[in-house]
């Protein structure tokens, strides 16, 4: 025989634990290992033997953990001799690690469980696994008595938590893994950590763990530690914990400290995760302590000087600087200077001659442009800048450019019920008004005549600097016709139009394009009438003598009237001079009679 060996049975009573559970825990002690050389042992008669072997046999109970030697191993089994008539078998697969591999060889002792035997057919049943596991049980129980810890891994998630291997499997709650709830759970699984036994039950193989305990315990020693030597106005180290649309929490070693959005830049600042991410390590200044709240507020901004302390000096007022917008508004854009410095250039101050509605027709959100300053106040962290001021304003030098009476020709911008807008110089239009457009015509909207794109000429008429206005005329490169028809259209004399409107007050005559004369209803027949509609038609052709021209108010009196009786007249002229001369005295009073009546017409 190899060896002898010695072995206790564990107790078979039931061991509750401190969290009241019921379960029986198996405690297996260790057995004292005497090995015996059996070359420098007596020869034993076969009587004494086998009264060892009996000792030896009635030892052995169900559960009871032996120490035993490895004898054979094969490709499935391990033989383990244990001193019983015949050695016990294992599976090879209890001896393999994790990465399949037997790390055992003939003759090394291991520590295995009597599962069961059977002397009559002298066979034992042994396993290396329960031997663990009743080990581990053991374990369990001495380190919750004595609130200690374990260590475990974190094999894998389930419902409610972790699962964690510590020699046996256990549950970790998803609220006793951190001291803050966890985003990305599977960052846990395949860390080791030290955990709390919370309760355990054996029969039920349940047991529960806690990580919380322990961070929670290290956290008070360490926020102790922080609150004893910070203060206000000291720089520190910290690791930032939470970020907030407001903040950043920053942990300084067992206590937070808030980072507030303000107090992070003297720039701007739209969310704190634009300039950091949980788990950066930032160092900071504590600019308030509370300690009996432990509330610590704190600022990175006051790392640095306040930059509007030199900004007059840096940003003189007219100035050329160049900045990024980084901002726009309805009434502005915000140029960033520097770090902690913005300027607005206001709509008004963006172009001379456009009306800017919003700034996005003019810059965009990260172009680089360039301004001059127009106004600083630093009590008020404010400056003003201008774009527009960058080049000439066009209206100093439009009159030069364009003196009145100068003919300019340019594309027609827009047309509105007033008149033409011609694009003259970049960002500067001329208007045409309606009553600029023709001496002659009469025109109820400009679209009559022109439209959008068309290049028409035009004579400048005046320039309004102050109030940025520019007037062209069309019609005023031509003579005004109305200057010279008395020229044209003699008082006195016959002419002959076109009817182009009929009232009640009198018909008009077109004599030319542009020239109309009135007939008024009085100097239609000698008749008297009310109203001349119904007596003629548009377009008919009617003759009349001018009896008056009026060039300023453009209007011209004709007389049909009259034209017929200068006709009456001079038939009646001619009949009195050719009578002969009268006899009688009733002949003298009769030619008297008609001279009278030619002088009163």
């Amino acid at each position: 025989m190899d060896n002898l060996i010695e072995n206790r049975t564990s107790d078979p009573n039931d061991n509750d634990n401190d969290q009241g559970d019921d379960t029986a825990i198996i405690a297996a002690a260790k057995l004292d290992e005497t090995p015996i050389v059996a070359e420098e042992e007596p020869e034993e008669t076969m009587e004494s033997l086998m009264a060892m072997y009996e000792e030896s046999f009635n030892r052995f109970a169900e559960g009871e953990l032996v120490t035993g030697k490895i004898i054979s191993i094969d490709k499935e089994h391990v033989l383990v001799d244990i001193g019983y008539k015949s050695e016990g078998r294992i599976k090879i697969r209890e001896f393999r690690d994790e990465e399949g591999i037997v790390n055992f060889k003939v003759g090394d002792r291991v520590e295995v469980m009597v599962e069961w035997w059977d002397d009559e057919n002298e066979v034992v049943v042994l396993s290396k696994e329960k031997a663990a596991k009743v080990k581990v049980w053991d374990e369990i129980k001495k380190i919750h008595e004595a609130d200690g810890t374990i260590e475990g891994v974190i094999i894998n998630r389930v419902k409610g938590g972790f699962s964690v291997d510590i020699g046996v499997q256990a549950f970790l709650p998803g609220s006793q893994a951190d001291l803050r709830p966890i985003r990305n759970l599977d960052e846990m699984v395949g860390q080791t950590f030290a955990f709390k036994i919370l309760k355990y039950n054996q029969k039920r193989s349940n047991i529960v763990l806690s990580r919380r305990i322990i961070l929670e315990d290290e956290r008070k020693a360490e926020r102790a530690a922080t609150l004893a030597s910070i203060h206000e106005g000291k720089v520190v180290d910290g690791i930032v914990k939470n970020i907030t649309e407001y903040g950043v929490f920053v942990d300084l070693g067992g206590i937070d400290g808030l980072l507030h959005i303000t107090d992070i830049s003297w720039g701007r600042v739209k969310h704190p995760s634009e300039l950091f991410e949980v788990g950066d390590e930032i160092t900071v200044k504590i600019l308030n302590l509370d300690i009996e709240r432990e509330r610590v507020s704190l600022g990175t901004k006051q790392l640095t000087q306040d930059p509007w302390l030199t900004a007059t000096e840096n940003y003189p007022v007219g100035s050329r600087i160049t900045g990024k917008v980084v901002s726009l508004t309805d009434y502005g854009a915000f140029i960033e200077l520097q770090e902690g410095i913005e300027g607005l250039i206001h709509v008004s101050e963006m172009s001379w001659t456009r009306k800017i509605r919003h700034p996005s027709k003019v810059v965009s959100v990260n172009e680089e442009i360039e301004a001059i300053v127009l106004d600083i106040k630093p009590e008020n962290r404010r400056i003003s800048l201008g774009i527009k001021q960058i080049a000439p304003n066009p209206w100093d030098v439009i009159h030069d450019k364009y003196p009145v009476g100068t003919i300019i020709e340019g594309k027609i911008k827009n047309i509105t019920d007033f008149g033409l807008f011609i694009g003259i110089d970049e960002g500067i239009d001329g208007l045409v008004h309606i009553s600029d457009i023709s001496w002659t015509k009469r025109i109820k909207h400009p679209t009559e005549i022109y439209k959008k794109g068309d290049v028409v000429q035009a004579r400048v008429l005046e320039i309004d600097k102050d109030n940025e206005r520019f007037s062209l005329g069309i019609k005023q490169l031509q003579a005004d016709p109305w200057e010279t028809v008395g020229e044209r259209y003699a008082v006195g004399t016959e002419i002959t139009g076109t009817v182009t409107n009929i009232t009640d007050f009198g018909v008009f005559i077109e004599l030319e394009e542009g020239i109309e004369g009135l007939v008024h209803v009085s100097e239609i027949s000698k008749e008297k009438i009310k109203t001349p509609v119904g007596m003629y038609n548009i377009k008919d052709v009617i003759t009349a003598k001018v009896m008056n021209i009026n060039s300023e108010e453009r209007r011209i009196g004709l007389s049909i009237k009259r034209m017929e009786m200068d006709d009456d007249q001079s038939v009646l002229s001619e009949y009195v001079n050719n009578m002969k001369p009268a006899t009688s005295s009733f002949g003298e009073i009769l030619r008297e009679n008609l001279q009278e009546k030619l002088k009163e017409d």
